[in-house]
């Protein structure tokens, strides 16, 4: 398995629901993500991982 960075998108429906359903009231994460749209991007972290896989 490797990182393959991508642009940030839509959450996914299926998370929404599960955040939705464990913090019917919200919660700060869920209303920065809300308020300020995706934080950081994948590329930031990229030089973090192995291009190669997790056991290289």
């Amino acid at each position: 398995m490797s990182l393959r960075p991508g642009v940030p998108g839509g959450v996914p429906q299926e998370t929404v629901r599960v955040a939705r359903a464990a913090f019917p009231k919200g919660c700060l994460a869920v209303r920065v993500r809300d308020v300020l749209g995706p934080v950081f991007a994948d590329v930031e972290f990229a030089g973090l991982f192995s291009a190669t896989g997790p056991n290289a």
